[in-house]
């Protein structure tokens, strides 16, 4: 299983594309992609993944770009069978990811590099049968998070301005 936050290359000038995609029981197709409304390179930002029984939230400096909630009940797969761990990788995917695959990697510039601060998880011990929060947070956190009203509009905001795929 995987939940991703794909940051997908970049020509100068060009505006920084984010991949997200939620792959489970041996299915994808649930990707989305978004272009930043920000440079991502200038400063450090907040990219977070709200992962709890009924939804998985992703956010970007805590404005929610996408949900992707739990419809088991009505077929499609929820990832819940695997405990989650995490990685984080720079590989080459220049043949689809820049403009499609019109833009190749150029190796004079290498080596690539990813810089990360304030990393924090937040999760359960695996394997358990119920889930109790490592960490206590005001109306029960991320386990039973949904979005509110200001939270609904910023994910509307962002999915009518800076959504440019939907494969969902």
């Amino acid at each position: 299983d995987e939940i991703d936050f794909e940051f997908l290359g970049n020509s100068s000038g060009q505006p920084y594309t984010v991949h997200t995609n939620v792959y489970t029981q041996g299915k994808g197709n649930r990707e989305q992609q978004f272009r930043l409304w920000f440079d991502p390179t200038i400063a450090f930002h907040e990219y977070s993944i709200i992962w709890n029984p009924r939804r998985i939230i992703f956010m970007v400096d805590n404005i929610p770009i996408r949900v992707f909630d739990n419809n088991e009940a009505v077929g499609v797969p929820y990832p819940k069978r695997q405990p989650m761990r995490l990685y984080s990788s720079l590989w080459n995917a220049d043949d689809w990811a820049t403009q499609g695959g019109r833009v190749k990697t150029d190796w004079t510039k290498a080596p690539f590099t990813a810089a990360y601060r304030n990393f924090n998880a937040n999760a359960c011990v695996w394997p358990s049968t119920s889930c109790v929060p490592t960490k206590s947070l005001p109306n029960n956190g991320w386990m039973y998070q949904e979005l509110d009203v200001n939270d609904l509009k910023k994910l509307k905001w962002v999915q009518k301005n800076y959504m440019i795929y939907n494969y969902c």
